[in-house]
């Protein structure tokens, strides 16, 4: 049986952190931004966590699991 490959949309949205939680960024911060709140931008900045519902779906495209 071949390898798995990973899925190349996947690994250039998610992360793995050390504990094996799945990191992606927020959506909303790429255009439009004066129309947006300071509180709005200063919340979508950083990465976000996945819910642990899409976690290990997330994994299987990224090959770990």
């Amino acid at each position: 049986m071949p390898k798995m490959k990973t899925h190349s949309g996947a690994k250039k949205r998610f992360k793995t952190t050390g504990s094996g939680k799945i990191t992606h960024e927020k959506s909303g911060m790429r255009h439009n931004l004066e129309g947006k709140a300071s509180k709005r931008t200063r919340r979508l900045n950083g990465d976000g966590v996945s819910s642990p519902a899409d976690t290990p779906r997330i994994k299987r495209l990224l090959g770990r699991g």
